[in-house]
């Protein structure tokens, strides 16, 4: 059983590393195209993960911004479409109008 353990661990790290790239912004990638970084994960199993690891996944404030940008991007297009600040939803019994047709 201990002897499938390396390959074992070589392919979650490779799942894993997969996985985070993809996730990535490109814009956040550091030193090569993502297309270039899924790559080198998938053809090299130990060396490519590590690389990612070390010098191609974004560092940790990076990742964090872009969502954040992403985020204020949204309220400021829902903002200028005027719909105002964002009500809790009611349910019907507490919408006079709907009461009102009953």
């Amino acid at each position: 059983m201990l002897r499938y353990l390396p390959y074992v661990l070589s392919l979650a790290l490779t799942v894993y590393c997969l996985i985070d790239c993809l996730q990535s912004d490109e814009s956040s990638i550091r030193n090569l195209p993502k297309i270039a970084w899924v790559l080198l994960v998938l053809l090299f199993p130990i060396v490519g993960p590590v690389a990612w690891l070390v010098a191609g996944r974004p560092e940790r404030g990076a990742r964090s911004r872009t969502q954040q940008e992403r985020w204020d991007d949204h309220r400021r297009s829902r903002d200028q479409r005027g719909s105002g600040p964002s009500r809790p939803p009611r349910g019907p019994d507490d919408d006079p109008d709907f009461l009102k047709g009953l």
